[in-house]
């Protein structure tokens, strides 16, 4: 644990176990017209004043970028990271900021402290966007751009707002969510860029229960014809068939509810067919299809002939 730390975590434990010392800091901030700020704010004040200090002898210089998470929750007071919560959770993280940042990102463990379990990561390399002028300012590094759009995602999470614009981020936050339900862990995400800059958010129990529903699909169908060829039967009720003659023309695995249908249709390999398929897609509320079925309904009114090659 840093000495900031220690400091922070013994403010915490008198202000707990003396339930009037708040009220006595609030009058002395009031008396000295001082607002009270908690300790991101006061950190995020110290970095920037040490980034201006710094560019006072070096106009590009920057600050190391940090990743800290925060584990809460019944087993984490002795401030240790167990193995299988940084295999559940520590993957999807970096995958989620991969997928907000456009491009892989790779995080590395620099340490632990306690306060609850406080794991301390960075980016193993600065990938830098593209687009940033390098020369001119500091530029702003992927992990970052990944990073602000991770933490405003858990912040939407936690409020329970519309989330579909992250959508790609979801399957990796889901993942994230499912470990903490599993372990009974709640998670704060603080991030310090290049630039002296914090962003913090947090994945609790109401965002994590959002997730949660968010989680469930509905379905959706409609019907469609799909005429073509058949390439592959099983008598167990499933026919492929291919649309085309080309390699990667379309195939659809089509369900027949009741395999004696198929038997009495007595289908063989290579034979045309033009059938009325019930399409059921099932969504879940960000818009993902987790399921894709084709269920038998029918003939179809009329044969139609297989597309030929140009």
């Amino acid at each position: 644990m840093t000495t900031g730390d220690s400091w922070r975590e013994r403010r915490r434990a008198l202000l707990r176990n003396d339930p009037n010392a708040h009220a006595r800091a609030q009058r002395l901030l009031e008396e000295m017209g001082t607002e009270e700020r908690d300790d991101d704010a006061v950190e995020a004040d110290h970095r920037a004043s040490r980034l201006a200090a710094a560019r006072q002898y070096e106009p590009n210089a920057h600050l190391d970028e940090e990743l800290r998470l925060r584990l809460t929750g019944p087993d984490t007071e002795g401030g240790a990271l167990r193995f299988q919560w940084g295999d559940a959770l520590l993957d999807p993280v970096e995958k989620a900021v991969s997928a907000a940042a456009g491009t892989p990102v790779q995080l590395e463990l620099t340490g632990l402290s306690a306060g609850s379990t406080v794991i301390h990561a960075r980016p193993v390399a600065a990938a830098y966007a593209p687009d940033e002028p390098a020369l001119d300012a500091p530029a702003t590094s992927a992990t970052s751009t990944g990073m602000q759009t991770f933490t405003r995602l858990l912040d939407a999470l936690e409020s329970e707002e519309d989330i579909r614009e992250w959508s790609r981020l979801f399957d990796s936050v889901d993942a994230v969510a499912r470990a903490l339900d599993k372990y009974a862990l709640d998670l704060d995400v603080t991030w310090y860029d290049a630039n002296g800059g914090m962003r913090s958010a947090r994945l609790g129990e109401r965002g994590r229960q959002y997730v949660g529903r968010l989680r469930g699909t509905r379905p959706r169908d409609q019907e469609i014809t799909v005429s073509g060829r058949i390439t592959e039967l099983r008598e167990s009720g499933w026919v492929k068939v291919k649309t085309g003659t080309a390699k990667n023309a379309p195939a659809y695995d089509v369900h027949f509810e009741d395999p004696e249908v198929l038997i009495r249709m007595r289908p063989v390999l290579g034979d045309n067919v033009h059938f009325r398929i019930r399409f059921r897609q099932r969504l879940d509320a960000v818009g993902i299809a987790r399921a894709t079925e084709y269920t038998y309904l029918g003939q179809a009114a009329e044969q139609v002939a297989l597309p030929l090659d140009p």
